[in-house]
């Protein structure tokens, strides 16, 4: 009995070492397989599901309606998230505007301030120089065009007399309106612009508008000195506000963006120039008044696209037609119709090329959301917009016209050059 005890004793013994080798091994090689989680728990979880396929709850939705829907919230949350920028961008306006402006004459006239600096010049000093020269040339195109107006000012308020005489014929003659009931409207209409409260809120909108239009004045000529002394640094700084992957994409975008934008800036300044001369050459040769100041009209009106020229050329005809009469102003409307299409078929083409290749139905979209959104000033900035986005939108997709190679930014100095931004 006692060696059977035994002998059973040692069977048992055995069993429990194996039983015990067999989990450590087991364990073991879970570990091995999975140092986290319990595997052994999970291969007896997972065991039932790898028999039994896993149930589905079908919603009744097609996969058509499943990718629209997909297609749907990703499109809200885009537009959401344009809405969102443009309030900011306009509750902002005030600051957004002048520095815009100050963008937009910083591509025109960097190659000013280099050519200063090849000089031997200072960059900071170049860049003072070169606003200052802006400032004084501009203030000499103001002084000129005050000047011919007021000392044609008593030949023009004869003929705009002559001119109104002539609409109270027409309107006589062809809407049968009497002179009483001409007098009748200019009265109502000067009692509605002299009313003590309209004229009230205009004097406070003009004195309003007139003083955000200095202050806008100063802030855009503060970012145009500092954009052209530290423009290369502000870039880099805000090339930094990216994650890292994503920097040298963002570099290459805006400096195809620059590229583009100063070839539209300086092209459009040079299709205003050749119009400005070629309708101020035709109202000279007819012997319109105020030739000057519609030379400099049209000049400043050839910056907005489609619309600036229609409305310059315009003027041009309406003061032929008041000063020489309708033949006079048939022929002035013959010279803007040709020196347009000379800039349309001509000048554009062959100075924009494919450095701004955007397409005629997005200009005009672009300056009629331009003037919807920001007035006059979106229609302004609307067409260098719509080009800058669209060569961001082409460079980022690959389909660069000619693909430049990427340049490093440049370090920052308080930091060795081998350090990694």
């Amino acid at each position: 009995m006692s060696d059977m005890g035994r002998g059973d004793e040692l069977v048992q013994d055995e069993t429990r070492v194996s039983d015990e080798t067999g989990v450590s091994d087991a364990t073991a090689a879970s570990d091995e397989a999975s140092p986290v989680a319990d595997n052994e728990v999970l291969e007896k979880s997972s065991a039932p599901a790898s028999d039994e396929p896993r149930a589905t709850v079908n919603h009744g939705v097609t996969p058509a309606m499943e990718i629209a829907s997909a297609w749907a919230w990703r499109f809200l949350v885009v537009v959401a998230a344009v809405l969102v920028i443009g309030y900011g961008m306009r509750y902002l306006s005030e600051v957004v505007v002048p520095v815009t402006v100050g963008v937009l004459l910083t591509a025109l006239l960097i190659p000013v301030t280099n050519g200063l600096q090849k000089l031997r010049l200072p960059r900071g000093p170049a860049a003072g120089l070169t606003v200052v020269a802006t400032i004084v040339v501009v203030a000499g195109l103001l002084t000129l065009v005050g000047t011919q107006i007021a000392g044609q000012f008593e030949d023009l308020s004869n003929q705009v007399g002559e001119g109104v005489q002539r609409l109270r014929e027409l309107a006589r003659l062809n809407f049968g309106l009497t002179d009483d009931d001409i007098t009748e409207l200019f009265r109502q209409a000067r009692e509605q612009i002299t009313t003590g409260g309209a004229l009230g809120q205009q004097a406070a909108a003009v004195g309003t508008t007139a003083t955000h239009a200095v202050a806008g004045l100063f802030i855009s000529l503060f970012c145009l000195f500092f954009f052209l002394y530290q423009g290369e640094q502000i870039w880099s700084w805000l090339v930094r506000l990216f994650p890292r992957r994503a920097r040298d994409k963002a570099d290459s975008s805006g400096r195809k963006a620059w590229v583009s934008l100063t070839a539209f800036v300086r092209a459009t300044v040079i299709v205003a120039a050749v119009d400005a001369i070629g309708i101020s050459l035709g109202a000279a040769i007819l012997g319109l008044p105020l030739v000057s100041a519609i030379g400099i009209l049209v000049f400043v009106g050839a910056f907005i696209p489609v619309v600036g020229a229609l409305i310059s050329g315009v003027v041009a005809v309406l003061v032929a037609l008041v000063a020489k009469g309708p033949l006079i102003a048939i022929i002035m409307l013959a010279v803007v119709i040709g020196v347009q299409q000379l800039e349309a078929h001509v000048l554009q083409p062959f100075l924009l090329g494919r450095a701004v290749s955007v397409h005629p139905l997005a200009i005009i979209l672009a300056i009629a959301t331009g003037v919807v959104i920001a007035g006059i000033v979106g229609a302004l900035v609307a067409v260098p917009t719509a080009a800058v986005l669209n060569t961001i939108v082409n460079h980022l997709a690959g389909n660069d016209v000619d693909p430049e190679p990427p340049r490093p930014l440049p370090r920052r100095r308080h930091q060795p050059a081998t350090i990694e931004d």
